[in-house]
């Protein structure tokens, strides 16, 4: 790499110290034109060993290559990625090395000097950058110190494995006696005759009706607190329509439900309410809403099926190439902790997400219980006897359990083989765990206005490309902040109005017009007080944070 000729002399040495011994740290010097490798050789009650490699400084780049004993050794920049495993190194290097690999048991530790320091992630080479002046720096000396220690034996492989399986497993013996004591209870409440209206899910609901004639603080299907006859008129109105619909066949779709005028005029006096309460937002039909939410489960399905194939089809490639080549730079392990197993070289990374997949899956046996218990206590019920309480719908939950075990499984997918281009299969879950949570909470008080499966998941789809945009281009480019700035804020705002209207707010193409008019009245020719007080200092918090982060 130098850039003019170089005078040298020829100087051979008998190595003193040519084998490494174990747990014996070995400094020595080595540069572009000294290369130094060692030789060193399993004791008979070793298995594996850890190389472990440190320096006090960072560059010159460094290369450690573990290689069999073969003739000729590879120790030139240009072919120590010939033969064996390799990986670059700055101050720390580690590569865990198998007896069963080697034949004769032994096998040679080779250190290579990079004659510039681009391959380490530092500047071009210096002999392009510096062509112009020729100061080439030939002392590019590097002290290392090399260590080589035993691995971890092969029961603790055992017991990491059974220690992990054995503590998710206590969730699932823990459910299991939670589940048997309600049995029991309810085994005994129904023996002695008093049973509650408890559907097993742990909320007991109301013996009677809430009406409009309670206090304030209860008025359930009050629409105005001087007018009980309103509610009571509109209450009945969707109960009737409700047990009407039982001989509609045309129930099962909720366009037919919702295209009908006089409930639209319905839902316009209702949701414009000042004063809203839960009876006012869950006036859809049961079985209609929940259907609607049971697609929220079957759409994750799909997309967890179409996602997860190719993502394990490339690691298992990555993987393959890595075993092949023996180039270890391919993946971003930390090489000190990653114990590998079979062809696997981090297997401690991908145990530690069974977790998500137990866990997970536990979490769908629970939600299940829930919807058998509670289809149990529809089934005892008068079909036209309305439910009070909360709404129970589950298909939110189940697309939460199955979200939670693909987080699992495209995390443990990830940590196969960690880099930059893979990094968006360990977050895409998470994102979508995330979103999930919250359309559950919003949905838990607002079921007859909470988002289709459609249109969440496309949302969360806009949210993952920009973190893939992000991962690729957000380190320098000014373009994707403006980009996703004006995204985050548009979409804030947008999600604010509909939270705000309740979902009586059309977004269209005159959705400009009717904002600008609405800030003119209200703001600018007068300024009169929010119709929804609370609505508007919540939402103008949020998004206050939102934009300042």
């Amino acid at each position: 790499m130098a850039p003019y000729g170089a005078h040298y002399s020829l100087e051979v040495t008998r190595l003193k110290s040519f084998e490494l011994g174990t747990n014996s740290p070995f400094k020595f010097k080595a540069s572009p034109s000294e290369p130094q490798y060692f030789l060193y050789k399993f004791p008979p009650d070793v298995d594996s060993v850890v190389i472990k490699v440190v320096s006090e400084a960072v560059y010159p780049c460094s290369v450690v290559s573990i290689q069999d004993i073969v003739c000729p050794v590879y120790d030139l920049d240009h072919n120590v990625e010939f033969n064996g495993v390799y990986q670059s190194m700055t101050k720390q290097a580690a590569i865990t090395v198998q007896k069963k690999d080697f034949l004769g048991e032994q096998f040679f530790v080779v250190f290579v000097i990079k004659p510039e320091d681009y391959a380490c992630g530092g500047s071009v080479p210096s002999s392009i950058q510096d062509k112009a002046n020729h100061t080439w720096n030939l002392q590019r000396m590097k002290t290392l110190e090399v260590t080589v220690v035993p691995s971890i034996q092969e029961s603790v492989y055992v017991n990491a494995i059974l220690f992990s399986f054995l503590s998710f497993f206590s969730f699932y013996l823990g459910s299991l006696v939670v589940a048997f004591v309600h049995y029991v209870r309810s085994r005994k409440k129904s023996s002695s005759g008093s049973v509650s209206p408890d559907d097993g899910t742990g909320t007991v609901t109301s013996s009677h009706p809430i009406t409009v004639n309670t206090t304030e603080g209860s008025s359930y299907g009050a629409i105005d607190e001087s007018s009980p006859s309103g509610g009571q008129q509109l209450s009945s109105l969707g109960h009737k329509a409700t047990c009407g619909s039982d001989t509609d066949s045309s129930v099962e779709e909720e366009s037919d439900f919702d295209t009908m005028p006089e409930i639209e005029s319905d839902k316009n006096v209702i949701r414009t309410k000042v004063f809203l309460y839960l009876s006012d937002l869950s006036r859809k039909d049961r079985r209609i809403v929940s259907k609607k939410y049971k697609i929220y489960f079957w759409n994750i399905i799909t997309i967890a099926v179409f996602y997860a194939l190719p993502v394990i089809q490339l690691v298992i490639t990555y993987q393959t190439v890595v075993n092949v080549t023996g180039n270890q730079d391919i993946c971003y392990y930390n090489f000190l902790c990653a114990h590998p197993l079979g062809v696997l070289s981090a297997f401690n990374n991908i145990l530690s997400n069974v977790g998500h997949v137990l866990l997970g899956f536990l979490f769908l046996l629970i939600v299940l219980r829930r919807d058998v218990l509670h289809r149990r206590s529809l089934e005892t019920k008068d079909l036209c006897t309305m439910e009070y309480g909360i709404p129970k719908h589950f298909g939110l939950f189940y697309a939460m359990g199955i979200a939670l075990m693909m987080e699992g499984v495209l995390s443990a997918c990830y940590h196969v083989c960690p880099n930059y281009s893979n990094f968006q299969f360990d977050t895409s879950f998470m994102y979508m765990i995330a979103g999930l949570c919250m359309l559950k909470l919003y949905q838990t008080r607002h079921p007859d206005i909470n988002a289709s499966a459609y249109s969440a998941y496309a949302s969360f789809a806009v949210v993952i490309c920009l973190a893939v945009l992000g991962v690729v281009f957000g380190k320098n480019a000014v373009w994707f902040w403006v980009l996703f700035s004006i995204v985050h804020v548009v979409a804030s705002l947008g999600l604010s109005t509909q939270i705000y209207y309740m979902g009586r707010f059309k977004i269209d193409l005159g959705i400009f017009q009717r904002a600008f008019m609405v800030l003119y009245t209200d703001c600018i020719q007068q300024c009169s007080r929010p119709m929804y007080m609370d609505r508007m200092v919540l939402l103008v918090v949020g998004n206050l944070v939102n934009w300042s982060l």
